[in-house]
């Protein structure tokens, strides 16, 4: 996961790497147009949130092994950061991770 803002527009920016998607691993068709909105849960309940762009990496040797799923997503409001962040926060803890500031190095 990366954490951005924007110098220019000011927006902050999520990239959000995913080893794999449950429509995938469930052979799950993507003819159907996908509702646009990713949900995640937490204890202070549901967020939904709508990517601003998806890219399917793949690879292997005949290059049709998905690899990752990048989703990128913008957050202008400062009480939507806010929430984002506290869910972020959340799953890193839960799943063995830290959050690093890449500007002092130091943990949060």
């Amino acid at each position: 996961m990366r954490l951005r803002r924007s110098t220019a527009s000011g927006l902050r920016n999520v990239l959000l790497i995913f080893d794999a998607l449950n429509a995938i691993e469930r052979f799950q068709s993507f003819r159907a147009r996908p509702t646009g909105d990713l949900s995640l849960r937490d204890e202070e309940g549901r967020i939904s949130i709508t990517p601003t762009s998806v890219r399917f990496i793949f690879g292997g040797d005949e290059g049709d092994t998905l690899r990752w799923v990048e989703c990128a997503v913008e957050i202008d409001r400062d009480d939507h950061w806010a929430r984002v962040m506290r869910f972020l926060h959340r799953y890193a803890a839960a799943n063995g991770m830290e959050y690093r500031d890449s500007g002092t190095g130091a943990s949060s």
